[in-house]
């Protein structure tokens, strides 16, 4: 059996978003999830949840926070629970979920998760706070975004419609901010430095290392 990772219900409106799923690992092994995260609220961390083995003994729901640290993501066990998921039981304290011989699953489970669900990608975006490169007729919304890319030589994203790039008329704002306004991006939320991805219009499905575009250039 392949490891699966299954995204259940995304919720929130606004600056919240609240996104749930399910867990099944090689062997079998069950685990359900939620995270969440509110991009205007003053502590700049998300919520997260992983219950395991509802209705046996030892079975329980580990709560956490995830923040960011040098680049990448962490996380702290907290006591204050988040979500109810469904293979969960009693809510553990952050003591008790330390001392479960369970926790290096429960890790275990969310980076797998934090890899695979596309929502944990665009809230891991928000956390680190990361930034693109938008034209300006993809920052005022008047077109679609049709092709993305995440450069190879300082990280930046960029993010272009129909309109050939121009510098002059360039924005930066953050990548999760784009998301909002179209979903569809976390299909590509996950290209590597150097990596890009095309589409036709913004219902076509995004096509991954398109070939150079003649004149492409920085935004």
């Amino acid at each position: 059996m392949h490891l699966k990772v299954i995204e259940g219900r995304l919720t929130g409106t606004g600056p919240e978003r609240r996104a749930s799923g399910e867990f099944v690992g090689p062997q079998g092994e069950l685990a359900s999830y939620a995270f969440g995260w509110t991009t205007d609220s003053d502590d700049h961390v998300a919520r997260l949840t992983v219950g395991i083995g509802a209705g046996n003994p030892g079975g329980g729901s580990f709560h956490a926070v995830i923040f960011d640290k040098d680049g990448s993501y962490a996380c702290s066990l907290v006591d204050e629970p988040f979500e109810r998921v469904p293979e969960g039981g009693p809510d553990l304290t952050a003591a008790e979920a330390r001392a479960h011989q369970d926790l290096p699953f429960v890790w275990w489970v969310v980076d797998r998760v934090m890899e695979r669900d596309r929502r944990a990608r665009w809230m891991k975006h928000w956390l680190l706070s990361t930034n693109s490169i938008q034209t300006g007729e993809v920052f005022t919304r008047s077109e679609p975004i049709l092709y993305v890319s995440h450069d190879a030589d300082d990280g930046l994203w960029q993010l272009i419609g129909a309109t050939d790039a121009d510098p002059a008329k360039a924005r930066l704002s953050h990548l999760h901010h784009a998301v909002e306004h179209d979903p569809t991006l976390l299909d590509v939320l996950d290209l590597e430095p150097g990596e890009s991805a095309y589409r036709a219009g913004p219902h076509e499905p995004w096509t991954s290392e398109p070939p150079p575009r003649p004149g492409d250039h920085k935004a």
